[in-house]
């Protein structure tokens, strides 16, 4: 497995295609609105390092034997499930921010799975291929984009039927040794942080889809692939050199729009070409796996958000008052509410054919839909217990100025037992979690990742088994 230095080092490396604010960068590290979503990524390879928590970082490959960074897992047991959320939650708490990595385990389970039925079916070796890539990805310890939203334009259309053919992902020209393709992929998270992108449909499709039903795998630096970093709440700030402005500035998420101007893809790594049939599937697994991960990331990321909302009520003198401690209960049960869907979808999980574990679908999306509401509302008690000053407090400079500082020094002072700055701190960290650039991988992300909230309400219906319940009560009732 890699250290973070040799992470750093290992991206830096790459010869990536990346915009950003309207300039093309060499690369990802050291760029001062990019470098904390690096740190954030970094830290699922520092703590994997650390003996404290090598049991959840790590797994055992069972297509090796070695021990391998348990982001590049798949899940044979339960309590690999249940391991899974854990970490999240830690890394959420080590970052409070997204940290990246998520999306591209969850998809590699869920094409794994899908790849196996494939070939069962239909006589394929996608399988096969897709061991191959595994094994690559575990013995390198590389990072993988999961890609699968396409901007879908005309969203009444299906995709062949689009004005721009393009605006789903699909498969242009076929040669014998491989693919090209030609779309994008929205909403990209950390991607420009990535070694590999793995790429799946991103809707149902029908038979005249079959050029979208399209999934593989190539380096994040191929030929053709283009990242448009995409613009974040205070970004800019991160360019002011100003800590304690940022709010978080060691870490942060980063998201992208992601061209394929014609890349070429060989025959060894598509995992699925033209099966139309299996593409809705697979976007179901993907997005199960996905919703079981907000039950660990997000929170993670609401201790961090509790912690500073308590801070903040004692900087302001206001600790002992009920009403705020009742709303730091109402927070913490929010936020549990969310653990406890994480874990209970996971210890619910099966064994699939392929020999890997699914969770169970229904939970994980109870789990997402509370992920879509509570932490809103955590966010909104976190605005209540801080006050106005988390928006209205001047900047670090003016802190430092020797004709404004004493002013801010004197009257912005609260509890004894904290100096302004961190007072400002505090507030700061708060503005940027639930309005600043981590609001983004906590609340919005929240709403949209992994499927919109009517997605998970759809599959709750579909496995709510109403009927089942219906003839329940009719027994009880004596009804026939």
């Amino acid at each position: 497995m890699m250290t973070g230095q040799e992470y750093l080092e290992s991206i830096r490396n790459m010869k990536m295609h990346i915009f950003c604010m309207g300039e093309e960068l060499e690369t990802a590290v050291g760029h001062p609105i990019l470098q904390p979503s690096l740190n954030s990524v970094r830290m699922t390879y520092d703590l994997a390092q650390d003996p404290e928590y090598r049991e959840l970082m790590t797994a055992s490959s069972h297509l090796t034997g070695r021990t391998i960074n348990r982001f590049t897992n798949l899940h044979q047991s339960c309590q690999d499930l249940i391991n899974k959320v854990k970490m999240q939650r830690i890394l959420g708490q080590k970052t409070a921010s997204c940290f990246q990595r998520c999306v591209g385990m969850d998809a590699m389970n869920a094409v794994y799975s899908t790849a196996y039925d494939i070939d069962k079916k239909c006589g394929t070796d996608y399988f096969r291929r897709f061991k191959n890539f595994v094994i690559h990805c575990q013995d390198k310890d590389l990072t993988v984009d999961g890609a699968m939203t396409d901007p879908k334009g005309d969203r009444s259309l299906s995709p062949h039927l689009q004005q721009d053919p393009d605006l789903y992902l699909r498969v242009v020209e076929r040669r014998s040794d491989g693919v090209v393709v030609r779309g994008a992929k929205v909403h990209q998270t950390g991607i420009c942080n990535s070694h590999e992108v793995l790429v799946m449909p991103t809707i149902s499709l029908g038979e005249d889809d079959k050029d979208y039903a399209i999934s593989f795998a190539v380096p994040t630096d191929t030929e053709g692939i283009t990242m448009i970093i995409g613009r974040q709440s205070c970004d800019t700030r991160k360019l002011e050199c100003s800590c304690l402005d940022v709010g978080n500035c060691k870490f942060g998420g980063v998201e992208a729009l992601t061209i394929f101007n014609d890349v070429f893809v060989p025959n060894e790594r598509i995992f699925m070409n033209g099966e139309t049939q299996y593409a809705g599937l697979l976007v179901e697994r993907f997005a199960g796996y996905h919703r079981q991960s907000y039950g660990g990331c997000k929170v993670g990321v609401g201790d961090v958000l509790i912690g500073a909302s308590a801070l903040a009520a004692e900087s302001n003198g206001a600790e002992k008052a009920s009403h705020i401690k009742d709303k730091l209960i109402e927070m913490t049960h929010l936020n549990e509410t969310l653990y406890a869907c994480g874990i209970a979808c996971s210890c619910e999980g099966y064994q699939t054919p392929s020999g890997i574990y699914d969770i169970n679908t229904l939970l994980a999306n109870v789990c997402k839909q509370n992920v879509t509401r509570f932490p809103y509302e955590i966010a909104r008690l976190a605005q209540d217990i801080a006050g106005g000053l988390m928006v209205t407090a001047p900047s670090e400079k003016d802190l430092s100025n020797p004709a404004t500082g004493p002013f801010i020094e004197k009257y912005l002072a609260a509890s004894s037992s904290f100096s302004i700055r961190d007072r400002l701190k505090i507030f700061r960290l708060i503005e940027n979690m639930t309005m600043g650039a981590s609001a983004v991988g906590y609340l919005t992300e929240s709403m949209h990742g992994a499927g919109s909230p009517q997605a998970q309400r759809i599959m709750i219906s579909r496995q709510g088994s109403l009927e089942k319940k219906k003839t329940m009560a009719k027994a009880l009732l004596d009804i026939q």
